[in-house]
């Protein structure tokens, strides 16, 4: 198309729609999340073709414009896209616009939004360790008087927080732009979204020893009832400095 026309959502989607070729039409970002476009939000669009097939809506792939951007994948690399990634969680809260296979592309999708208990118990430990690892060296350098090192050791154990909360639920962490879109809706159990949203905010901004001491005694009561203790154990004597 010229370049004063540039394509649009609507136009791509009817010529997707009418092509045999597509199996699914997946939109992610914030036009799949209720309530978060903004007039300066585009489409961001997976275009799923059955494997093997044939079609010239290929010309597409890597499209990208201030209105529209267009990933187009196989069926085959569809089912791993994200699986793990950062993609994954994009496309775990994605919305369905075509599903030619009765069903399978918003099962692909609904698999993506639950990790494996395997998976999930593996990755909770390890982003656990890095909390805690994070935590220790904020409030040791709040301790002995380094206050930048103990802020931004504090906003880096935040990151780590929000993977482990949402791993022992066995779910991908929301991207930051989606987090209290995705708390208001989807709350993680046994938390309060509000307070806990409060105590990341003010550990971020601020890195308040006292919050979070607070908070990592929650934490570590959830993680010893998911049995990951040993995870905790293993930092011997060096627990006492993190708890209130």
């Amino acid at each position: 198309m010229a370049s004063h026309h540039p394509l649009t959502y609507a136009a791509f989607t009817r010529l997707a729609v009418a092509d045999a070729a597509v199996v699914g039409l997946v939109l992610k970002g914030s036009q799949a999340h209720e309530g978060m476009p903004t007039a300066h939000s585009d489409h961001d669009l997976y275009v799923v073709l059955a494997d093997g097939a044939a079609t010239d809506l290929t010309r597409f792939s890597g499209h990208r414009t201030p209105a529209l951007d267009l990933v187009v994948v196989t069926l085959a690399d569809f089912r791993t896209a994200g699986m793990p990634g950062f993609e994954r969680y994009a496309l775990a809260r994605a919305r369905v616009v075509l599903d030619r296979l009765d069903g399978g592309i918003a099962r692909i999708l609904a698999a993506k939004a639950h990790l494996g208990a395997d998976e999930a118990f593996r990755d909770s430990g390890e982003w656990l360790d890095a909390y805690a690892n994070s935590l220790y060296r904020s409030v040791k350098n709040d301790r002995d008087g380094h206050a930048l090192a103990a802020r931004l050791d504090a906003a880096d154990s935040v990151g780590f927080l929000l993977e482990l909360l949402f791993a022992l639920d066995r779910r991908p962490r929301p991207y930051n732009k989606y987090l209290e879109w995705e708390l208001a809706r989807y709350p993680l159990p046994g938390w309060d979204s509000a307070p806990l949203l409060d105590a990341i905010d003010t550990i971020a901004r601020t890195g308040d020893v006292r919050v979070q001491r607070r908070l990592f005694a929650r934490v570590e009561a959830a993680a010893r009832r998911a049995g990951h203790g040993p995870v905790l154990d293993a930092w011997g004597e060096d627990l006492a400095l993190m708890r209130p």
